[in-house]
């Protein structure tokens, strides 16, 4: 039988449950992702950006701000859904054994792994909509086209949401989450097209560089928010979906063999 035949609409209590404890402390919340992006663009967007005289094709129509604009965005996703499902999940399941209290409950444990996921995808989706009224603000987003953004977050979100949740069935201990955060995490944050074009890298790099989630991220997010529509996004967005389904059921079979084990 399927594990995922074993995940009920009851999965949303555990949601329901991290999402009080957020809002419980929500000013510590909403607060950095209100902070970061504007810490990004004046320091970057706008400082660093003024030694950029343009762009290569075919975003030399752009300044450098609006072009960073939309990879913070996709970075707050990342990394909103990939903290709250490593070192917030394995916190709850390790040291304050929430887990084990409410598989004592008609929960079952898949139950708990979708509704970590669904509240990483949650995290993704606030912390990364926080970023994008930001950017818009600043007048780096084309409106209407950048509402767009926002839904894709929650994909986003689901999709490192279930890659974290992963590693947090793989890792013996929390200083272990080191490793695909310094392997993975790192280097898509670099090299996901979120600081810079991809097309000025080498081509085996943009190769690499479009096997990483957050690149097709970033693509999606740059696209719809400065109103680029193309080909590109549709391969994209499929990307993002089926690594999402892969990811969720494999994520929520690894924690049940080291849940039940």
């Amino acid at each position: 039988m399927s594990v995922l035949s074993n995940i009920s609409r009851r999965s949303w209590a555990v949601w329901q449950r991290n999402k009080d404890v957020f809002f419980f402390t929500w000013k510590t919340n909403f607060l950095p992702p209100f902070l970061e992006p504007i810490l990004y663009l004046l320091a970057m967007g706008f400082g660093f950006g003024m030694l950029i005289q343009e762009l290569p094709p075919p975003w030399d129509q752009y300044t450098y701000a609006e072009f960073l604009g939309p990879g913070l965005i996709a970075i707050s996703a990342m990394y909103g859904a990939f903290f709250e499902c490593t070192y917030g999940s394995f916190v709850r399941m390790h040291y304050q054994k929430t887990f084990d209290a409410i598989v004592a409950t008609p929960l079952t444990i898949e139950d708990v792994i979708a509704g970590e996921i669904l509240w990483g995808a949650t995290k993704s989706f606030i912390n990364a909509s926080i970023v994008a009224l930001v950017v818009a603000a600043f007048g780096l987003l084309s409106f209407p086209s950048f509402l767009l953004v926002i839904p894709i977050t929650f994909l986003a979100g689901l999709a490192f949401g279930a890659l974290a949740m992963i590693f947090t069935a793989l890792v013996p201990n929390i200083d272990s989450f080191n490793y695909p955060f310094f392997l993975l995490i790192t280097p898509m944050f670099l090299f996901s097209g979120t600081f810079f074009p991809l097309e000025i890298l080498p081509e085996g790099v943009q190769a690499v560089a479009l096997a990483l989630p957050l690149t097709h991220t970033t693509i999606v997010m740059r696209d719809f928010g400065l109103g680029l529509f193309g080909w590109m996004d549709l391969l994209s967005l499929l990307y993002l979906t089926v690594l999402t389904l892969v990811a969720f059921y494999a994520a929520v079979w690894m924690m049940r063999r080291r849940l039940v084990s």
